[in-house]
């Protein structure tokens, strides 16, 4: 007769089997390190529960400045980036952090301001001017100041007008080191400008004392880039479960989701990934 303890060999086999399978399981997920933007509008509750359901993949979102996500990209810390400043993402992959980029859709930044619009610029479709107005009235404008994809368009801004606030710091311009929502209360709270991507625009509750000042100009054009973080660069990158909410991302179902997603009626994000991804 075999002792008491061969016979439980085979049950704790079976439960080894069926732990390290509940641990497979669970290890079915992916870290995007995302904007604010696509966190602060609603995007993601909109279309992580349909990606998961075809792919049974969580996605755990972390929400950064896009600087801050390239550089959580960079340390291996997420699986997929999924920004919006161009030339940072570029630089990314450039650098060999990144696989490649690829766009995944867009939508523009909008100048808000008080509804007493101190500077008088309501209406106009120059953003050069309008930034212009702001500084010769010395009109309170709040700068994000996160190294965020905002804050860099906003600062490219600044330079098309041949200005520099963020250097110069005059005492009209606040820079707060923090996100799209704080950035917005702030303008709120101090009658102040602000430059904010529509998306989270759009989402913001506290709109009372604010308005969409500018908008229209070719210049506050908006696209995201999406990225797989290079396994070659960190072994534990989960490269196929990346890759796999990636290339749902760009085809046809998911650039579908993504343009589905409105608030009263009016869409967030429009998707333009390149046909061949598709």
């Amino acid at each position: 007769m075999k002792p008491a303890r061969y016979a439980l060999l085979p049950a704790i086999a079976l439960g080894t089997t069926l732990g390290t399978a509940q641990v497979q399981a669970q290890e079915k997920s992916i870290v995007v390190a995302s904007t604010t933007s696509t966190v602060d509008s609603g995007l993601f509750k909109h279309i992580l529960p349909l990606f998961k359901t075809k792919t049974g993949i969580d996605v755990r979102v972390v929400s950064q400045g896009t600087g801050q996500a390239i550089e959580t990209g960079r340390r291996g810390d997420a699986d997929v980036v999924f920004v919006h400043a161009k030339p940072q993402e570029l630089k990314f992959v450039a650098d060999g952090f990144g696989v490649k980029r690829l766009d995944v859709m867009y939508n523009d930044f909008v100048l808000i301001g008080p509804k007493t619009d101190p500077a008088g610029i309501k209406g106009t479709r120059n953003i050069a001017a309008a930034l212009k107005t702001i500084a010769a009235k010395s009109s309170p404008f709040v700068s994000r100041g996160d190294k965020s994809g905002t804050h860099s368009a906003e600062l490219a801004l600044w330079k098309a007008t041949g200005l520099d606030p963020a250097g110069a710091k005059p005492s009209w311009y606040r820079a707060i080191g923090q996100g799209m929502g704080a950035a917005l209360n702030t303008s709120a709270a101090m009658g102040a400008y602000v430059l904010s991507d529509r998306g989270t625009w759009l989402s913001f509750k506290n709109k009372d004392a604010l308005q969409i000042v500018v908008e229209g100009d070719n210049r506050l054009f908006n696209q995201y880039g999406i990225i797989l973080v290079n396994p070659d660069r960190h072994k534990h990158i989960k490269k196929d479960f990346g890759q796999s909410f990636i290339d749902w991302s760009v085809s046809k179902d998911g650039q579908t989701t993504i343009a589905g997603y409105k608030i009263n009626g009016q869409q967030l994000f429009f998707p333009n990934a390149a046909p061949a991804t598709q």
